[in-house]
């Protein structure tokens, strides 16, 4: 059995789902089923059961997922130490969210244990550059959200999170149950600075122009609504001041957590820190 090919297998197992899985190898689905076939060949046992809705896991499936998740994660391991006695033992990781993020702390106890000899170094960004820092060559891989331009960029989605309106805690929204766009169409939206994506910008803008004071940080964000009654948008489930309030937006997609890196890079240590991060963040 090919790495490769247990890197698909694997890929097909997270997902459930033969398209899903096509896309985030970045790879058409036949030649990906062709070559689930033929593992399944060498294995000489049905790996999933198919239907139109998706697939899922039949017991032998189960069986050689954790134990090709195990090979993989030593596979990296070793090229990860190989790449450390050659002099490549950094990796510099950008982030821009929550540092507290459960999936963040799980995600750097994992890699810390499977790569002790590797320097991590840290890149906290502000929220002009959902990339942070990527395009530019100031880190190796972003842990981010999404969406922003994707060009010349390999996107790996860790989780999706829903999205709510902050305001202040007096505002009469604040009552409300469940908010959609049109309910914000006469407020002050928080704005980033001119150049900054403009995906990554009309996402959090509710996907329309609108006004309002311009900030760079998570901190100026919560300020500009604190002290304006400006309204913005963030992730649910995190927590804010006891001035400050979130309500669930019912009508934006869900907010993605990605793990973003240069296409085309094949830094071994990146393509752990992703595998890692994938495990963690599915908790």
């Amino acid at each position: 059995m090919e790495l490769r090919t247990l890197r698909y297998f694997v890929a097909v197992a997270e997902e459930l789902h033969f398209g899903r899985a096509a896309a985030r190898l970045h790879m058409s689905q036949p030649p990906l089923s062709r070559a689930i076939k033929q593992l399944e060949t060498e294995a000489g046992a049905l790996l999933f059961t198919r239907s139109p809705a998706g697939v899922t896991l039949t017991s032998a499936g189960a069986v050689l997922l954790d134990e090709a998740r195990a090979l993989l994660e030593h596979a990296d391991r070793v090229r990860a130490r190989v790449s450390a006695a050659a002099g490549a033992a950094t990796l510099t990781v950008g982030i821009l969210g929550d540092s507290t993020d459960p999936g963040m702390t799980r995600l750097a106890a994992a890699y810390r244990r499977s790569h002790p000899g590797i320097d991590i170094r840290i890149r906290d960004t502000d929220l002009t550059d959902p990339t942070c820092g990527l395009r530019a060559g100031l880190v190796d891989v972003a842990l981010t959200r999404a969406p922003f331009d994707e060009t010349a960029l390999t996107v790996r989605e860790l989780r999706s999170d829903p999205v709510g309106v902050v305001v202040r805690a007096d505002d009469p929204l604040a009552r409300r149950d469940r908010l959609h766009l049109a309910d914000l169409d006469d407020r002050r939206w928080f704005q980033f600075p001119q150049g900054t994506d403009p995906i990554w910008q009309s996402y959090w803008n509710g996907g329309k122009p609108r006004e309002g004071p311009v900030v760079r940080v998570v901190q100026e964000c919560l300020q500009a609504v604190l002290w304006n009654g400006t309204v913005g948008l963030a992730p649910l489930g995190h927590d804010l001041p006891a001035q400050l309030a979130t309500v669930p937006l019912a009508d934006l997609p869900p907010s993605r957590v990605v793990t973003v890196w240069n296409e085309g890079d094949t830094n071994p240590l990146i393509r752990s820190f992703t595998d890692i991060a994938t495990a963690a963040y599915r908790h």
